[in-house]
């Protein structure tokens, strides 16, 4: 009877210590990766026939106050060789069950990122990307500070003003041909 008892305790400190794990909720993860981040994402992008490497990343992720757990924000990708000095896209970002989803704007394109890796200076894990996978590395440059601002209803007043912008027709016309990101081993 007391080796049943003991068995059985074991067994209970066992699952108690599983239950016990600890899981970030999407918000607390919403709230660390707000900021700028710049590291090595290891992303190509191809154009005319040929590739080219990133040499570094740069990812902006700003949190949207009302919904705590997506945002929108900007991801640059710099290069060095290619005809162009870098890549710039509008991103929507959101975190459900620890996954972090990320839509390109531009490109109507999306990855996800799983497996990571996050603290307040630190980010890395693995790019989803389709059927692609790279592993990335990141280190945050800079937080929001809101200490910054001028508050009031008339903060703003004088600082802006009205112009006229070309119309889009303009350039409707024109199809140019832009790089397309993705990621490789």
């Amino acid at each position: 009877m007391k080796k049943l008892y003991t068995m059985m305790m074991m067994a209970m400190m066992g699952m108690m210590a599983m239950s016990f794990t600890s899981c970030e909720t999407d918000e607390e993860i919403a709230y660390t990766l707000e900021g700028t981040w710049k590291g090595n994402m290891y992303i190509n992008s191809e154009w005319g026939g040929n590739t080219y490497t990133t040499t570094y990343s740069e990812i902006t992720f700003l949190k949207d106050p009302y919904t705590y757990s997506e945002g929108t924000g900007y991801w640059v990708d710099y290069y060095s060789g290619a005809p162009w000095d870098y890549v710039a896209n509008h991103i929507e970002w959101s975190i459900n069950y620890g996954v972090i989803k990320i839509y390109f704007v531009e490109d109507r394109d999306y990855m996800e990122i799983r497996d990571y890796s996050l603290n307040y200076g630190h980010f890395s894990g693995t790019i989803y990307d389709g059927g692609n996978t790279v592993d990335f590395e990141l280190y945050n440059t800079s937080r929001p500070t809101y200490s910054n601002y001028n508050w009031g209803y008339d903060s703003w007043y004088d600082n802006y003003s009205w112009s006229r912008t070309r119309g889009a027709e303009a350039d409707s016309a024109k199809v140019i041909e832009k790089p397309r990101r993705f990621v490789a081993k």
